[in-house]
């Protein structure tokens, strides 16, 4: 790392050393909930924010002086590689990501391009500038969105609630999935060691729509790839994995030797701790509802996974998921206090 990082807690808890108390960051912990986020969404369009150094900057830096968090995460999206190796991407209000250009056929997979990540300097700019206003004070962490998730963007054109059409391409021509696949996890290697050699701290593999998935398709189109990608990245800074799902699917998980899974809030989180192989620790797992709820609950939920994780080294606290857009700020930047005063 180029720097000596100030406050080291997630790097810690990542490589499942000891530490004094969980370290705290939270899924889309810049965003919508944040009246500061929609001062900078409504001068520019999300890819806009996304690609202009200085603003992925502005937004990556909102939770760090507003919460107080242990780790910021670059401000990006995960489609930013489908978009590069070819897809028409745009953000549409209430609707979100759309491709106008679906990959359902196999002239669709022979256009997409794995030499694309010159298309995805802006990320590299984005990782400097943030890493000089961070000065070192909390690691930075990059990511990128799993094969198998930007897949069902690239076939459903979008976001789906059944994934009708992905899994039509999966159980009817297996093949042409897996040719995509591959192609999405050779540039997603090359995705993350860019942004390892651009100095991140650590970085995330986001698989969102893992859950849709039966245990053997899961094990065949995401899970393979995933270990794939784990394979031939620098395993220089700490890899956390990400799947909603990991609930069931941790164990698989595993294999692919991640430093981190990242649980989602079905599970019993010691329980799925102890499963897993000595030296991977979790992430997790506060179901991000309760941050609507009053803060007395707020506190109790996240005393209670503590008690629950006592003694447990490798444990960075998270939601099972992202922040909802409309939970109050002041209840997230409540929880963050509540993990931060906490000691074991």
């Amino acid at each position: 790392m180029s720097t000596i990082l100030q406050n080291d807690l997630l790097i810690k808890a990542a490589l499942s050393q000891q530490t004094e108390r969980p370290p705290v960051w939270m899924m889309r912990q810049a965003g919508r909930f944040m009246p500061q986020y929609w001062e900078i969404k409504n001068k520019y369009s999300f890819l806009e924010m996304c690609k202009t150094p200085e603003i992925a900057a502005d937004v990556t830096m909102l939770p760090v002086d507003l919460l107080d968090i242990d780790a910021a995460i670059l401000f990006s999206d995960i489609l930013v590689t489908a978009e590069a190796m070819g897809g028409d991407l745009s953000f549409e209000q209430g609707v979100g990501p759309r491709f106008s250009n679906p990959v359902r056929s196999a002239a669709d997979v022979e256009r997409l391009d794995v030499d694309c990540l010159d298309k995805l300097q802006y990320v590299v700019d984005a990782i400097r500038v943030i890493q000089q206003r961070l000065e070192g004070r909390i690691p930075l962490i990059g990511f990128a969105g799993a094969p198998f998730t930007i897949l069902s963007y690239l076939v459903e054109g979008g976001s789906s609630k059944d994934f009708k059409l992905t899994k039509l391409l999966l159980n009817n021509e297996p093949a042409l999935a897996h040719r995509i696949l591959k192609k999405i996890a050779d540039v997603t290697i090359k995705y993350l060691n860019m942004q390892i050699d651009a100095g991140v701290n650590a970085v995330q593999l986001f698989d969102s729509w893992a859950l849709a998935l039966s245990w053997n398709d899961y094990r065949d189109f995401s899970h393979y790839y995933n270990t794939y990608i784990l394979a031939h990245i620098k395993r220089s800074v700490p890899v956390i994995s990400f799947c909603k799902g990991s609930s069931v699917f941790a164990p698989m998980m595993a294999e692919a030797n991640p430093d981190v899974i990242s649980v989602d809030w079905n599970a019993d989180l010691k329980n799925i701790k102890q499963s897993l192989p000595q030296g991977i620790a979790v992430q997790g797992n506060l179901d991000p509802f309760v941050l609507y709820a009053e803060k007395h609950v707020i506190k109790e939920k996240i005393h209670q996974l503590f008690e629950r994780m006592r003694g447990e080294n490798g444990f960075i606290f998270n939601l099972g998921h992202g922040i909802m857009p409309d939970i109050p700020f002041d209840h997230v930047k409540y929880a963050v206090d509540v993990v931060k005063e906490f000691r074991y």
